[in-house]
């Protein structure tokens, strides 16, 4: 089944409930999302023991930017951050026409969920997040997903941000949450076995289905840190702590470190000179975002802190 030019994988159930829209690759290079999806079509086609009955109806869209997974980048051909492009354009570029037809899948949907990693060039802590929307209905389903999801992160940030799959879902009120797992162009079987729980979970929590997924077949992780941050800048990972010269990237932390204000990130040493920039984290926090492509230009970013607020 196609709308626009994205392949929908649908699943009805017999009794009446919401629906559920679940997506992956947003953008080309972040693959646990797409098997992920993939393998829990498959749980629900072939209505294993812990997906007993369905309530409502689950919408899946394994890779909803096809020609950037096939060219094996962030973006499509026409250079667009398709989460940047939200709504898009019916008559405009490739990019514009998906982000197009993404929206209007979204505004079908009673609830949504995106999943994301941090593609080939990153690494991010595993997080569940959410905008913080001024429908209080909203914000609070959001906060139970984010929760039942259960990944070691939860973050609420800015509702100003546009350009995204969760913008279109704010304007709609429609509950929505994105969730990051790794990346560094891999793709982790632990990552796959997490998003597939998490959705899972958050089926139940919606009573979509009667239980919760056995954490002894799939992994879980109960959520240990939760911050909402509504200072404006919250959300946009890519613009934090920027390098100052075009270089190689060597960081001195790991994900999921606690690290004190000042505390050096990385250093990056440039490529036109030899000189070396330590990068300085600007509060103490948890490294929720570190790069793992040692090739650094000039203003992009080399990790995030999380700050504890």
């Amino acid at each position: 089944m196609t709308a626009g030019k994205l392949k929908l994988v649908e699943f009805s159930g017999t009794s009446t409930g919401p629906h559920l829209l679940i997506t992956g690759g947003v953008h080309g290079d972040e693959f646990e999302p797409i098997a992920a999806i993939r393998k829990l079509s498959q749980l629900l086609g072939e209505s294993f023991d812990r997906v007993t009955s369905l309530n409502g109806r689950v919408t899946l869209v394994p890779c909803v930017n096809e020609e950037a997974f096939l060219l094996g980048r962030r973006c499509a051909s026409d250079g667009l951050d398709l989460a940047r492009t939200c709504p898009g354009r019916s008559d405009g570029s490739i990019t514009e026409q998906t982000a197009w037809a993404l929206s209007e899948v979204i505004r079908s949907a009673d609830y949504y969920i995106d999943l994301h990693t941090g593609g080939t060039e990153f690494s991010i802590y595993p997080l569940a997040g959410y905008m913080l929307h001024s429908n209080t209905r909203v914000l609070n389903a959001q906060r139970s997903m984010a929760r039942a999801f259960g990944l070691p992160i939860i973050w609420g940030t800015a509702s100003t941000l546009n350009g995204r799959s969760l913008s279109v879902a704010r304007d709609a009120e429609i509950p929505a949450i994105y969730c990051e797992y790794h990346g560094a162009a891999v793709c982790s079987q632990d990552g796959v076995d997490a998003y597939v729980t998490g959705c899972l979970n958050v089926m139940a929590e919606l009573k979509m289905i009667d239980s919760r997924p056995a954490t002894d077949t799939l992994t879980a992780n109960a959520a240990q840190i939760v911050v909402e941050d509504p200072r404006e800048s919250s959300g946009h990972l890519q613009v934090c702590n920027p390098s100052p010269v075009d270089g190689f990237f060597e960081p001195q932390v790991e994900l999921g470190q606690e690290i004190r204000q000042g505390a050096v990130i990385g250093t990056v040493i440039s490529v036109h000179d030899n000189s070396s920039h330590s990068i300085l984290s600007p509060h103490a926090g948890v490294v929720l975002m570190l790069r793992t492509f040692p090739r650094v230009l000039v203003g992009e970013s080399v990790g995030v802190v999380l700050e504890s607020i």
